[in-house]
């Protein structure tokens, strides 16, 4: 990790990479996933941001600038490259989504 934060009870594995990130609560980084942080040419960084409760699939790609709302979930191998409505499951490459996520056990 670089130049990120990481919130409270939030899980990122030794196989992922995050790079000028904010991180919520509760979020749960898969395995290899990756903040695509850096445009390659005019040598500009993006922030990528997660919202609590966040569910990323393993090898998910976030290509910033990019914000991933609270309680979203991206499917593994997904690369998003646009910002993921809360509570919104999104697959694919490009990353689409599919419908709105379940409720949780004790959620109101």
């Amino acid at each position: 990790m670089k130049s990120t934060t990481v919130g409270e009870g939030s899980k990122v594995p030794h196989l992922s990479y995050m790079g000028d990130a904010e991180i919520g609560d509760g979020v749960n980084v898969g395995a290899g996933s990756i903040t695509c942080n850096y445009d390659g040419e005019a040598g500009i960084k993006s922030k990528t941001r997660i919202g609590n409760g966040v569910l990323l699939g393993s090898d998910t790609m976030l290509v910033a600038p990019v914000v991933v709302h609270e309680d979203a979930i991206t499917g593994a191998g997904s690369v998003v490259t646009r910002d993921v409505e809360p509570a919104t499951v999104v697959v694919g490459a490009p990353a689409r989504p599919i419908r709105k996520r379940k409720a949780r056990a004790g959620d109101h």
